[in-house]
């Protein structure tokens, strides 16, 4: 009996060692500076909403959070990179739903160098409408215009997306499928990139982000015909969402969230939510969020994203089960 109990406490020891110092390490934390890493180009608006985040999560952990684009492979390339990255709380990730779930759902087994098990969640940070975009050169000024001009020229339409598999790229396939429309895919890196061919008329339309589209359909350079939110959005209540406008029950959101590699200690990631979500209720961020378009988190913590996660994965591929929508 005395042998036993030695030996119980002996291995307690070596449990309260192994977990000291990992204790210690996460309440020092953070000691140095954070990378944060947006897998696409500069100028986008993950990149837009990264940089905001990374300002004031800087003041609050009395360090730099400095933004490191790593764009490619339709964010795949920065994904995993961060997936591989020590889990010590100083890489992160500005991730999407275009990375946590479209790829996983879309690529060949294999294919990708990461797992959404490779993340530890630590928050959502912002909601993002899409808009239709049509070129200013389309005789269209409405989606039921534009369905009809569709359906009276099949194949002879392209739309663009920020890359094969992305959140616009199946916006855009839904959206010609509940539509009835065919359509060529032209994929970009970013849809910002996409945009001068859609003035221009070399493309004819695609879906992407409020943050930078609507200032240019404000400008005349774009035409917006439909948001895809189910209700309108406040920074553009004279745009009518697509659903209204001749594709009922239409609806294609894009999400962003700040995710740390998986076995990151949980006092970091529970003191990283902690400042994001005192981050996102700064009056500034509140401001700069509402100018951009983009709207707050439609769930909070660790917790509701994982089931923002499960719920949207099993959206999407009922979506791709009915056999509508080309993932390539």
């Amino acid at each position: 009996m005395k042998m036993r109990s030695e030996f119980l406490f002996a291995a307690l020891g070596c449990l309260l060692i192994a977990f000291v110092p990992t204790q210690a390490a996460a309440q020092a934390w953070p000691t140095r500076t954070i990378t944060l890493v947006v897998p696409f180009a500069a100028g986008g608006g993950t990149d837009a909403i990264g940089r905001v985040v990374a300002e004031k999560l800087s003041a609050r952990l009395g360090q730099p959070v400095v933004v490191e684009n790593k764009a490619g492979a339709a964010s795949a390339i920065g994904t995993a990179y961060v997936g591989k990255a020590a889990p010590d709380g100083y890489t992160l990730l500005m991730t999407t739903n275009s990375a946590m779930v479209i790829l996983p759902l879309t690529q060949a087994s294999g294919s990708l160098n990461y797992d959404p098990k490779d993340f530890s969640p630590i928050g959502l940070t912002a909601t993002l409408p899409n808009i239709l975009i049509a070129s200013p050169k389309l005789p269209v000024n409405s989606v039921a215009e534009f369905v009809q001009y569709g359906k009276a020229n099949p194949g002879k339409l392209s739309f663009a997306s920020s890359g094969p598999g992305t959140i616009t790229h199946l916006i855009g396939e839904l959206f010609n499928s509940r539509a009835g429309i065919q359509a060529v895919h032209v994929p970009y890196r970013t849809g910002v990139q996409a945009a001068p061919d859609v003035m221009e008329g070399r493309i004819h339309y695609q879906f992407d982000n409020i943050i930078w589209s609507l200032p240019m359909i404000r400008a005349g350079q774009l035409k917006g015909l439909g948001i895809t939110t189910r209700q309108r959005s406040p920074l553009a209540p004279d745009l009518p969402t697509v659903a209204e406008s001749g594709v009922p029950g239409f609806e294609g959101i894009s999400w962003l969230g700040l995710v740390a590699p998986a076995r990151t200690p949980e006092p970091v990631i529970a003191r990283l939510n902690t400042e994001l979500s005192a981050v996102l209720a700064d009056p500034d961020v509140v401001s700069k969020m509402a100018a951009t378009g983009a709207e707050p988190p439609i769930t909070k913590g660790p917790e509701g994203y994982r089931a923002l996660l499960a719920e949207d994965t099993a959206r999407w591929k009922a979506i791709f089960d009915e056999g509508k929508i080309k993932l390539q």
